[in-house]
């Protein structure tokens, strides 16, 4: 089981949407620009009026990858050795997100590869993406 995750303000449509098995990323309706992390304003034309949360396909692909063979984090110890990948998403590559690739084996990672996004209960129950080699 993952850690839980405890959504703030800014985040929680975010973390809302990961619940219903969608993923969001903010969208600022000024310049029409993805952007994530989320910020409290537009970080190319600093609109704070005009950001939104728009649904994405889920789909992405594998630009990179580590091993993490030791974790700090007591609840993902029993998981290690795992993978920790940069997903980049189809509908802009400079969208990237982390995963720990359920499914793949550690250090046989596809880069380049196509990952169709998941999500997973953590321990707090909150949901988050994860994603998923796809053939």
């Amino acid at each position: 089981m993952k850690q839980g995750v405890i959504p703030d303000e800014l985040t929680k449509p975010f973390w809302d949407a990961a619940t219903e098995n969608r993923l969001v990323v903010q969208n600022c309706k000024a310049c029409n620009r993805l952007q994530n992390p989320p910020l409290p304003a537009c970080y190319k034309c600093g609109s704070s009026d005009n950001l939104e949360w728009k649904e994405m396909s889920g789909r992405g692909k594998i630009y990179n990858y580590g091993v993490v063979y030791d974790c700090l984090t007591r609840i993902l110890q029993q998981d290690t050795p795992f993978n920790l990948a940069i997903i980049m998403l189809d509908e802009d590559p400079g969208i990237q997100m982390y995963s720990h690739l359920p499914g793949t084996p550690p250090d046989e990672v596809p880069v380049g590869a196509s990952v169709e996004v998941i999500f997973e209960e953590t321990a707090n129950g909150q949901k988050v993406p994860e994603w998923r080699v796809v053939s």
